[in-house]
């Protein structure tokens, strides 16, 4: 039996045909996320360590702790793990001029802008729209961003708003200069968002796949490449809770390699990947 405190050496084949559909039933149940039949490698290299954390040596074996209500903490860490967190600055960033150039120029004066980065991971999203909004709209439009995601780990990472210098290349010069502080110190090698766009954005955890908590209504929805990890009735659900989160008119955007076809959703096309939210839900 191997130690505790030494990692197993896991190859593909030690996860029984058991197991793994137990680890994507359960993925699917907690997060709607569908892993499919054939993703046993990513479950091994993402999960082997947790094996070791609870002193088990098999995965039939963790399963039973992650099947256990109690073990919430484990569960969440599974979960965290197993969701996918892709992201960086400034990301597809034709979405961005599109809310510079369209949605700023037709939003009712008066009203604060909501904005909500849906599957926001570890934040760059969000920050990445604040910088564009705090340059566009100044003091003439006041604003606010709500980010989430299911994991807890990215949750934590958004709210401090501090990344690795390597993860910036993608800023424009002119932002880097407004809006990020260069770290010295302990914080060496690492940039910090400013603390006026931090307090502009606000992150939290939300399961997109259960009913969704009162977050209030948002002009715009940013809910971009995320939709690739579930199945199709998984999607549809999904994008019809966000958009009872979205005003009439508001608008949603998703990721240019996804699609909303056969959908039955109450969304014109305003541009590619970028929808209007139309009549009642």
């Amino acid at each position: 039996m191997a130690s505790p405190l030494i990692s197993p050496v896991i190859s593909p084949e030690q996860i029984s045909a058991d197991a793994y559909q137990w680890i994507r039933d359960f993925v699917y149940h907690e997060a709607g996320i569908d892993l499919g039949p054939s993703r046993q490698m990513l479950v091994i290299s993402r999960l082997h360590k947790r094996l070791v954390g609870c002193q088990t040596n098999s995965f039939d074996a963790y399963t039973g702790v992650l099947a256990n209500p109690k073990n919430a903490q484990e569960r969440q860490a599974a979960i965290d793990l197993l969701s996918t967190h892709e992201t960086y600055f400034f990301r597809e960033s034709a979405h961005l001029e599109i809310l510079r150039s369209r949605v700023l120029q037709t939003h009712p004066r008066g009203r604060p802008l909501r904005i909500w980065s849906a599957a926001s991971s570890s934040g760059e999203e969000a920050y990445s729209i604040a910088m564009v909004l705090s340059e566009a709209c100044g003091n003439t439009v006041d604003w606010e961003i709500f980010g989430s995601d299911v994991s807890k780990r990215v949750v934590r990472q958004a709210q401090t708003g501090l990344y690795p210098l390597q993860r910036i290349d993608a800023i424009p010069q002119d932002y880097l200069k407004l809006y990020c502080l260069k770290g010295i110190g302990r914080y060496k090698g690492y940039l910090l968002i400013d603390a006026q766009l931090r307090k502009r954005c606000r992150f939290d955890v939300v399961n997109l796949a259960r009913p969704l908590p009162d977050l209030g209504l948002f002009d715009v929805v940013f809910f971009r490449n995320a939709l690739i990890y579930f199945d199709d009735q998984t999607k549809e659900d999904i994008v019809h809770r966000l958009l009872t989160k979205l005003r009439p008119d508001g608008v949603l955007f998703i990721g240019h390699s996804e699609s909303l076809k056969h959908m039955d959703l109450p969304l014109e096309m305003i541009a590619p990947t970028t929808y209007r939210k139309t009549g009642i839900d």
